[in-house]
């Protein structure tokens, strides 16, 4: 019988890892739209152009869908090597040591392009570094989650783990979401001649930061001593089959892709919705996404409370339609008679019960129905569960960031803000249709 993962050192430990990938994956939600195609009112350069390609697309939001076509080859065949693997460290951990510097470099590396103005050049480098950054970030995610069903055995330790690994994600998105305050600093202290380069050193800051997080798993997490490395001999398309043919899993990955395609959209547009819709600094939306996040944070505890008594699937549904509240109200902002700094605010407000309960209750879902297709098979292949949803989940998160850059398109500057408000109702839409997905689940 292997030892019981406890303590909370070593759960803090290995959840410090979910910080790590949020710090990186948000970085770039929250900034590369912002970063290459800012609003004329932000004093950076536009770095690419902006231009419409059927009348819909922008070469800029292609290339971010790019990144899918890379992960949708790479994610099942990462967590088929990860089950698959036989090695002292277990079948794990050997990945995510390999992944750790890579992701770093080439997230850092995004955002030193290769000319400091207006270039088609850069959508060449946008696309190579893009597309190493989520090879290696996936052979760190897929690897990580798939630990959680065997570090938490039952569904309480699950649920547990899951708050926990739901607290350190949002924190990465904290700690992300505070990169234009750090350029603002930076800027006072330095006196850069360019901005651009206050917000280059900001985010080096950052994803060091979220490289030290990542690290931290290597070192607390024994595969012999806490798993069961056993593994898996099934082949890759029989794997692949299996985890397509569980339809409550296919209608939970409806839904939680739908999740961050909302959270990439917020992300994406809280630069703009503050400097755009309301005229406010910046800086101040570093300062509402943190109040988001921290408001959410006292929820944590009803949540699983909740959860407990009324089932995952209610608190979900609803969180969803909350979430369209919330971006109906985006959608009028800076025409509603109220300050600026109130209507900035109350986003935080109205998003941070659903953003508990979409943080926290996922991971354990996934987590349940990979533990139950095991006991019923016989075969471990926990790490192709967890691929999935990681694929669905990032490509939720670009289908965002790549449907904000179309919106741009139809004005994203004071007075011409129409592709923002167009966003909001884009995320509206979503929600909806999510909660309605979500209705067909089976608990």
């Amino acid at each position: 019988m292997k030892e019981e993962f406890t303590g909370l050192g070593r759960l803090l430990a290995y959840s410090a890892g979910m910080a790590g990938w949020s710090i990186l994956m948000n970085t770039i939600s929250v900034m590369i739209i912002y970063f290459y195609l800012p609003p004329d009112n932000s004093g950076l350069p536009v770095l690419i152009p902006n231009k419409g390609i059927l009348g819909i697309f922008t070469m800029f939001s292609l290339i971010l869908a790019s990144g899918r076509l890379i992960d949708a080859v790479t994610d099942p065949l990462i967590a088929w090597f990860s089950d698959r693997t036989r090695s002292k460290r277990g079948r794990r951990i050997p990945f995510m040591m390999i992944a750790v510097v890579p992701s770093v470099v080439f997230c850092v590396l995004l955002f030193f392009p290769l000319q400091q103005t207006e270039s088609t050049m850069n959508y060449m480098w946008l696309f190579v570094m893009q597309s190493l950054f989520y090879i290696f970030l996936t052979m760190y995610i897929v690897p990580f989650n798939a630990l959680m069903p065997e570090l938490a055995r039952d569904k309480e330790k699950k649920l547990r783990l899951s708050t926990l690994l739901s607290f350190m994600f949002v924190a990465g998105i904290i700690i992300a979401s505070q990169i234009p305050q750090i350029a603002t600093s930076i800027d006072k202290r330095f006196s850069f001649k360019d901005p651009q380069e206050s917000y280059q050193l900001a985010i080096l800051i950052v994803v060091l930061i979220g490289m030290c997080c990542m690290m931290m798993p290597l070192f607390v997490v024994d595969e012999n001593k806490y798993c069961n490395p056993v593994a898996s001999r099934i082949n890759l398309f029989r794997s692949l089959h299996k985890s397509f043919s569980n339809r409550r899993f296919m209608i939970f990955l409806a839904a939680d892709a739908s999740f961050f395609i909302t959270l990439a959209l917020v992300s994406s547009g809280i630069l703009y919705y503050v400097s755009v819709l309301l005229g406010l600094p910046e800086k101040l939306g570093s300062f509402a996404m943190a109040m988001m996040i921290l408001l959410s944070l006292l929820f944590y505890p009803a949540v699983i409370r909740l959860a407990s008594r009324y089932g995952k699937k209610r608190l979900i549904i609803l969180s969803f339609l909350i979430f369209s509240l919330l971006f109906l109200f985006i959608s009028g902002m800076g025409k509603y008679g109220l300050s600026a700094e109130f209507q900035l605010y109350l986003i935080g407000a109205i998003a941070s019960f659903p953003v508990a309960v979409l943080g926290i209750l996922p991971y354990a879902l996934v987590a349940e129905m990979a533990d139950e297709d095991a006991a019923k098979s016989g075969e471990k292949t926990e790490g192709m569960y967890f691929a999935i949803r990681t694929f669905a989940d990032k490509l939720g998160q670009t289908l965002g960031v790549m449907g904000f850059a179309i919106c741009t398109l139809f004005g994203r500057d004071p007075g011409n803000d129409m592709g923002i408000r167009l966003s909001a109702w884009a995320g509206f839409a979503v929600c909806v249709l999510a909660a309605a997905i979500f209705t067909k689940f089976r608990e």
